[in-house]
């Protein structure tokens, strides 16, 4: 008895027997390998936004990880959590990919062991950090307003300077939140100039520019 063809040899049979059936074959098993590939592709590229896909290296459970479980964002009173991929990974589809593949070089940083150590993870933090800083200024801390709504924020519940920051400078423009808020869920680097970063400094620089006059800036990641 003659073996019976192959899944492939049949397909091909099949496709040579008439065009309008090879064509609705085509396309079937087009849209379902479609389907297939997008749904796969779509789970790991939101796998890798989960925290625990962040911290599943030991160079970031083991530093930022801990850093940020003593912060605001990872534990408060009404239990809103901003987790890894909500500050450092774009919402909208184009930035996401973009952003996931500027990532490639971190994956690479860890495979050779960039910052395997708390010692090489302190003397690389500035870098890192200065990376980040010039990103959110980039896009006028986008990552921050996805969640936090100038339009909706209760001026009468902040304290002068917060309120007077929030209300008129950033409508102005000047600078933006993580002129501010470094260090909001993660240790600052140690650097020359950095204790200056206050409120008060960055209200003189809102208003020079806003003048139009000499900038007094005290901004260390210029």
């Amino acid at each position: 008895m003659r073996d019976r063809p192959n899944f492939l040899v049949r397909y091909r049979n099949l496709l040579t027997t008439g065009s309008t059936v090879a064509m609705g074959l085509v396309l079937a098993f087009g849209f379902v390998a479609g389907i297939v590939f997008w749904g796969g592709f779509n789970t790991v590229l939101e796998t890798t936004n989960t925290e625990a896909f962040c911290i599943s290296c030991h160079s970031m459970k083991d530093n930022v990880y801990e850093e940020y479980k003593t912060s605001i964002h990872y534990s408060n009173r009404s239990g809103v959590r901003a987790t890894c991929s909500d500050c450092h990974v774009p919402h909208e589809w184009t930035d996401k990919i973009i952003r996931k593949v500027e990532a490639a070089k971190d994956v690479w940083g860890t495979l050779i062991g960039r910052i395997d150590t708390p010692e090489k993870f302190e003397a690389y933090r500035l870098t890192m950090a200065k990376r980040e800083w010039a990103r959110f200024r980039a896009n006028d801390s986008l990552a921050c307003r996805n969640c936090h709504d100038q339009g909706y924020f209760n001026f009468a519940q902040q304290d002068h300077r917060s309120a007077y920051m929030h209300e008129h400078m950033l409508k102005q423009g000047g600078f933006t939140c993580i002129d501010c808020h470094k260090g909001i869920a993660h240790n600052l680097p140690e650097t020359e100039g950095l204790e200056a970063l206050t409120p008060v400094e960055l209200v003189t620089e809102a208003e020079d520019r806003r003048s139009g006059g000499n900038v007094r800036s005290w901004r260390s990641d210029k």
